[in-house]
């Protein structure tokens, strides 16, 4: 049996309207949306499939049928340019975000316009998140919503604006926090297509199910036939159904055995992390699949934007040497496979194998067993290929797999483990064997995989002593070599990748030019213009002190995640570095303006990054509703502030910009505690929070049009009014 849910008429073709005539259609739009009638329920025969019967549900664009947050009723309170704003959704925006409830089966749309102050992506994420999952549900409760989201220009060629956000209340942190992964590929543009902005996804099925969106028509559709396959399995059965022009994302068995680290794994192995896997499988949610006939997205000004990519493409942005080294796979065997629309400059790249199967290698997925595998053999081989291969089909995360490994090499050791008391062959780590038996023990549960499913730190607590302080905290942009991410670490959920990246890529340019590599352009001027223009100060770029950092961190914050709500490409954006220029210093403007350009409202740099920071706000509230206690649980790893530093991940000197720009190595560094306490205080006092408590002020939250959050927060005694 299976569900179809048919969807409703289109609105007909999209035409340039005035600002002002925009906005009063936005608001009868809206208004009409909410004087829908609920949805119907009515049985009928599906006759291209015999012997099942099909429920047809049809949606007349209705809001959800419930709402947890007691805030439902009220949006934000909008800053100035709102009514511009609510127009902004007619170009470069799809205009629907999809609801669904598994428990029931019933759909609903909500109007994008009214998530118009969170752009998209992550914002959009976000702010369904607050309204629709309580606080004190779980990542495995009902109540959790599980969001997919894109951004205004996912869908439109060349720009690396075809990325796309997973989102949910993740189960991988102790307490748990709304996570979310960014992914690539062309699942998002194909959401897009189909003519939806987001899906919000809560209840929970009674049996496995998958979701199809084709154009205006979603479909629950029976996914027993699909236990139990890797989620790579899933999506190739589910193509040789429905044509290879649909677009899947699937966990594997880690996710539907809820273990906390599963991930997501759609087409173009886009792969996403934060445990959401483990939420999709325990909504029994196995596939979302999207398939659309159209191909075409809305631009205001195509012109302008024809410009804006040339001058784009005359940057030169591309593959670069990175701490001194080649990270590209290359060769025969190698094929550039470039999300949609992308020129395709960066690392990602698809791997034929010497037995024919084919899958991504590239970045830390394919060097996660790399160096376990040569320390095994003695040379390089196809092994660390195979394990990532592994990895995607299980649907097991590999950066929490990779500090997994690690954690179980120091406790055998130390003697806290043998092969024997855990069924593993960890005396054999490096070797195909191990990894085989290791994610297959972990993904089913199995014996001591059961322990290990938990995460590294809950496993580390059951086996107790020795083994917590065994674990570590090894990343190429940690604080010890990178201070400002202290910051960035000591704010956020989970690893924020995306912010390290702003730091660190950059500084992975000098350090191939400290190092005196060929064609390396960014030196210690350079990049002290590039920390003046993109972090506030020079002094930013002074990596032995924590002067300018606090700033620094504030305005990375910004401009990440409003570049995770358009949502763009990391590899691409922010433009801070340009080879073909005189000075080098990249373009902190260009974001903006193809933002203005696809939607016809002019958005400058500083209204772009006055969204990103409403956002990180949103954000941080959600985190202080959930559990987190402000200053007292914005910190680091111990380990970061007591253990020197005795070599970098990616760059064994560590070598960072000194005060006058001078080569410094940072070996036999730690993060200072004092210090790091006194950029907490800047950096709190620079957000608008209260200094003593890191909990947001009253008055910052309704600044950023955020009053309803505030007044929530401040009734739970979670805000400090003026």
């Amino acid at each position: 049996m299976w569900l179809c849910v048919a969807g409703s008429r289109a609105r007909g073709p999209v035409h340039r309207l005035s600002s002002s005539r925009a906005a009063i259609l936005g608001f009868l739009y809206s208004a009409q949306q909410r004087k829908s009638s609920r949805t119907r329920l009515s049985l009928g025969i599906n006759h291209g499939a015999p012997h099942r019967e099909t429920m047809a549900l049809r949606r007349r664009g209705t809001r959800p049928g419930y709402l947890y947050n007691d805030s439902r009723s009220h949006r934000p309170p909008q800053p100035p340019g709102t009514a511009e704003r609510r127009g902004m959704p007619q170009f470069g925006y799809a205009g629907k975000i999809l609801t669904v409830d598994l428990s029931t089966g019933k759909t609903a749309t909500l109007p994008t316009t009214d998530y118009a102050a969170y752009l998209g992506g992550r914002g959009t994420a976000a702010r369904l998140h607050w309204e629709n999952t309580p606080g004190e549900a779980s990542a495995f409760d009902e109540r959790n919503t599980l969001v997919f989201s894109i951004g205004p220009l996912a869908g439109i060629p060349v720009l690396g604006g075809s990325r796309w956000v997973a989102s949910g209340k993740s189960p991988m942190r102790d307490p748990e926090h709304l996570c979310h992964s960014n992914l690539g590929g062309r699942w998002g543009a194909e959401l897009k297509f189909c003519g939806y902005d987001a899906v919000m996804i809560h209840g929970t099925s009674e049996r496995p199910v998958y979701l199809l969106l084709r154009d205006e028509a979603a479909e629950l559709r029976d996914a027993s036939a699909f236990s139990g396959m890797g989620a790579v399995e899933t999506r190739a059965a589910l193509k040789s159904v429905l044509g290879d022009s649909a677009r899947v994302v699937a966990i594997g068995p880690a996710g539907e055995k809820m273990v906390s680290t599963a991930s997501l794994m759609a087409d173009n192995d886009a792969s996403g992390s934060a445990g959401l896997g483990a939420v999709m499988g325990s909504k029994q949610l196995k596939a979302v699949a999207v398939q659309s006939s159209s191909k075409k997205v809305s631009i205001a000004q195509p012109d302008r934007l024809r410009d804006i990519i040339k001058y784009y493409r005359s940057l030169g942005k591309g593959v670069f040497t990175a701490w001194g080294s080649d990270f590209m796979v290359s060769g025969p065997q190698a094929r550039k496979d470039p999300c949609y629309g992308c020129l395709g400059n960066c690392l990602r790249v698809i791997y034929t194998a010497s037995d024919g199967r084919k899958g991504k290698f590239m970045c830390q997925s394919g060097l996660f067993y790399l160096q376990w595998a040569m320390r095994f053999y003695g040379e390089q081989n196809e092994v660390p290929f195979h394990a990532n291969r592994l990895c995607d089909d299980y649907g097991l995360d590999t950066w929490s797999l990779e500090a997994m490994i690690a954690w179980l090499y120091r406790c055998y050791r130390a003697g806290l483990i043998t092969d024997e008391a855990t069924g593993l062959p960890l005396s054999r780590i490096g070797s195909m064997e191990f990894i085989e038996e290791l994610v297959a023990a972990i993904s089913y549960r199995r014996g001591f995989g059961d322990v290990l499913a938990q995460g590294v730190e809950r496993a580390a607590g059951a086996l107790g002593g020795q083994a917590v302080d065994l674990i570590r905290h090894i990343d190429p942009y940690e604080p010890r070599l990178y201070n400002t991410t202290a910051l960035l670490w000591a704010m956020e959920p989970r690893e924020p990748i995306q912010e390290l990246h702003e730091v660190g890529l950059p500084l992975a340019q000098w350090s191939s030019w400290a190092k005196s590599i060929d064609g390396a352009y960014v030196d210690s001027e350079v990049m002290q213009r590039i920390a003046e223009r993109f972090w506030g100060s020079r002094e930013a770029a002074d990596f032995t002190t924590f002067e300018g950092k606090a700033l620094a961190a504030k305005l990375i914050q910004d401009r990440q995640y409003a570049k995770e709500c358009l949502i763009v490409c990391d590899w691409i954006f922010p433009v801070m570095e340009i080879k073909n220029s005189e000075d080098h210093v990249g373009d902190s403007t260009l974001e903006s303006q193809i933002l203005s350009a696809v939607t016809g409202r002019e958005v400058d740099e500083q209204e772009l990054n006055g969204m990103g920071e409403r956002v990180f706000n949103l954000q941080r509230a959600i985190m202080v509703r959930d559990g987190h206690r402000g200053r007292e649980d914005d910190r680091i790893p111990e380990e970061w502030h007591s253990a020197p530093l005795k070599r970098g991940a990616m760059d064994p000197e560590c070598l960072v910009p000194g005060p006058s720009g001078e080569v410094t190595s940072r070996i036999g560094a730690v993060v200072d505690r004092e210090e790091f306490e006194a950029a907490k205080d800047e950096y709190y006092r620079i957000r608008g929070w209260d200094v003593a408590t890191g909990l947001q002020r009253v008055d910052a939250l309704c600044h950023l049009g955020l009053e309803d959050v505030a007044r929530h927060l401040q009734e739970k005694g979670l805000a400090v009014s003026t």
